[in-house]
C-alpha cells in the first residue's frame, strides 16, 4: 500500500508560505539517498505546539524498514570509510555553506514545529552549522601517530579508524544542533550514520538532509528515519553492524538505551538530563548576576538541560537579587515563536503539567510565588514564567530537572554547605558559580562535581568545547576533538620488515 504522503508540499499550507525554498519541507525518511514512505503508509502528525495547527505529516517507519536503514548504511560504510578527509571534509563544507545559505527557512521551519521564538531558532541554526564547520576542518587531523617501540627491531604506530555505522536518537529541543553536533562528527571519521528525531519535531532534521543531498553526500551516509522511536530505534540497538549510538534525552530513556545496547556492546555517548545549580556569592553586582539568571533560566523557554533550576543565593544579597529577579522575569515577553518573544510556548502537556505540578508542590511545602505561577492566557501550553522563594529542599523542583519556565531560589551563608547541596544530585552536567574572590573561583570549580563550569557568565557551550556530564548525566563528550571519539577505533600495529 503505498503512502498517503503527497509527493508535492501543496498539503503544507501551514509551513510553506514562511519559506523562500519549499523544497526544504520533506514528509518522507530520507534512505540512501532516497525519499520512503511507510510500507504501510502509516503517518506521524506533526503539529505547532504554539496554537495546536496541524502543519503536515511525516511518514511512519516500521521497525523492518529501520533495520533496512542499517544495511544501506552498512554497505555505504565500505566505501565512505576508505575515502580520503579531503573529499569528506569539503562535503561537509559544502553542507555548512547550504544551512548558512538557507538559515532563515530552517529557522521558521523550527520555529512553527518547536515553538522556540525566532531569535532563538536562528541562533540554534549558527550553532548546528558551526559543527559542520568545525568537523569539516577536524576531519583531516586524525592521523597515523608513530609510538616509541619497546621491541628491538619492530615498528610501532597507532590507526585511528571508523568505527562503523553509527545511530543518533536526536531531541525535540534542540532539532537541529543536536543532529549536527553528531552527525558532522560520525561523518568526519568515516562513519555511516542512521538518525531518528523526535516525532514532534521531524522538519528540521529532514531539511538537513535535504542540504546534505544537496552538498553531495553519497548516498548511505547519511540516513534520517521518522516514526515512533519504540519501533525505530529498537532494531539499531539489536543490530551488532551499529557500533556506536549516540543519544540526547531523558536520563530514564538513557538507562534503557544502555541496557539495550549492552548484548552488542556498543560505544555510547549519552547526553541526558541536567539539574544545574546557580550560585551567587555576595560579592557580586546583583544586577549582571540577575541579567546572567535570566539568561540561565529562561533560554528555550526552560526548556534546556543546561537551564539554572536550582538558584543558591548569599543571605546578605537575597532579598535584593529576588525583587530584581522577579520584576525581570515579570517583564519577559511570552508569545507566538514567530512574534519573536522572550518566552514562547512549551513542547507538550506533560511539559505543562510538570511545572503544574513543581509549583504546586513547592507551595505547599512552604515556598513563595514572587511571580508567575499559572498557564498563560496565550495557550493551553504557555506557561507564565514563573519565580519561587525561600524553596525548601524536600520540594521536588529541587532534585527533579522542570525542563520549564520555573526558578527555585533558596538562600545559603556557608561555601561547604552550598557546594554539598549543588552537588547532591543524581545530576552532574553544568553548574554556574558567580563570585568575584578568585581563590573561591578555584576551590569551587574544583569541588563542583559537573562536566561544565560557567564562572560569571552563562554561555559556554560551542563547537570547540567537549560538551557531557558527569554522573546520570551521561557518557562520553560531543564537541571539540574529543567528538570524534566515539566514532572511531584505535588500531595498533607492530611491524617488522623482516
Amino acid at each position: 500500500m503505498p503512502s498517503k504522503l503527497l509527493q508535492t508540499h501543496d498539503d503544507l499550507k501551514g509551513i510553506t508560505p514562511y519559506l523562500k525554498d519549499s523544497r526544504l519541507l520533506r514528509q518522507f525518511s530520507y534512505i540512501g539517498g532516497k525519499w520512503v514512505g511507510a510500507e504501510d503508509g502509516a503517518t506521524i502528525p506533526v503539529s505547532n505546539p504554539a496554537n495546536g495547527e496541524w502543519l503536515g505529516e511525516v511518514a511512519s517507519l516500521s521497525a523492518a524498514q529501520s533495520a533496512d536503514a542499517v544495511n544501506v548504511a552498512h554497505e555505504a560504510f565500505g566505501v565512505w570509510s576508505m575515502s580520503l578527509p579531503q573529499h569528506r571534509a569539503a562535503c561537509l563544507r559544502r553542507w555548512f555553506d547550504l544551512i548558512i545559505e538557507n538559515k532563515e527557512d530552517l529557522a521558521r521551519i523550527m520555529v512553527l514545529e518547536q515553538g522556540k521564538p525566532l531569535s532563538e531558532a536562528r541562533g540554534e541554526i549558527d550553532y548546528a552549522a558551526s559543527f559542520v564547520e568545525f568537523y569539516a576542518e577536524e576531519t583531516k587531523r586524525p592521523n597515523i601517530e608513530g609510538v616509541t617501540s619497546h621491541l628491538v627491531d619492530a615498528e610501532v604506530e597507532l590507526w585511528r579508524e571508523p568505527i562503523g555505522v553509527a545511530a543518533m536518537i536526536t531531541p525535540w529541543n534542540f532539532p537541529a544542533a543536536m543532529l549536527t553536533r553528531k552527525a558532522a562528527a560520525a561523518i568526519a571519521a568515516g562513519c555511516t550514520v542512521v538518525a531518528h528525531p523526535s516525532h514532534e519535531t521531524p522538519y528540521s532534521a529532514l531539511a538537513l538532509a535535504e542540504l546534505a543531498e544537496r552538498a553531495g553526500l553519497e548516498p548511505g551516509v547519511f540516513n534520517v528515519i521518522t516514526g515512533r522511536a519504540s519501533v525505530v530505534v529498537e532494531p539499531w540497538t539489536k543490530d551488532s553492524r551499529v557500533r556506536a549510538l549516540s543519544f540526547t534525552g531523558s536520563t530514564e530513556i538513557g538507562r534503557l538505551l544502555y541496557r539495550q545496547s549492552a548484548d552488542t556492546v556498543k560505544k555510547l555517548v549519552l547526553e541526558l538530563g541536567g539539574h544545574a545549580p546557580f550560585i551567587a556569592f555576595d560579592d557580586c553586582d546583583v544586577d549582571y548576576v540577575v541579567a546572567e539568571a535570566i539568561k540561565a533560566k529562561f533560554a528555550t523557554s526552560g526548556q534546556d538541560c543546561l537551564g539554572a533550576n536550582r538558584f543558591y543565593i548569599h543571605d546578605k544579597i537575597y532579598d535584593e537579587f529576588c525583587k530584581k529577579f522577579a520584576a525581570a522575569t515579570a517583564k519577559l515577553s511570552v508569545g507566538f515563536g514567530m512574534d519573536d518573544p522572550m518566552i514562547g510556548p512549551l513542547m507538550n502537556q506533560n511539559a505543562v503539567d510538570k511545572q503544574i505540578e513543581h509549583v504546586n508542590d513547592a507551595v505547599e511545602k512552604g515556598a513563595k510565588v514572587l511571580t508567575g505561577g499559572e498557564g498563560h492566557e496565550m495557550g493551553a501550553l504557555f506557561f507564565q514564567p514563573t519565580v519561587l522563594a525561600d524553596v525548601p529542599d524536600s520540594a521536588k523542583i529541587m532534585s527533579e530537572e522542570t525542563f520549564g519556565p520555573v526558578a527555585a531560589i533558596q538562600k545559603f551563608s556557608d561555601e561547604q554547605d552550598v557546594t554539598q547541596k549543588a552537588n547532591d544530585t543524581e545530576y552532574g552536567l553544568v553548574a554556574y558559580l558567580h563570585t568575584a574572590d578568585p581563590k573561591r573561583i578555584y576551590r569551587m570549580s574544583r569541588a563542583l562535581q559537573f562536566g561544565m563550569v560557567a564562572v560569571n557568565r552563562t554561555k559556554v557551550t560551542g563547537a570547540p568545547i567537549p560538551f557531557g556530564g558527569y554522573k546520570q548525566s551521561g557518557l562520553a563528550r560531543e564537541g571539540a576533538r574529543q567528538g570524534m571519539e566515539a566514532y572511531t577505533e584505535i588500531k595498533y600495529v607492530c611491524r617488522d620488515w623482516a
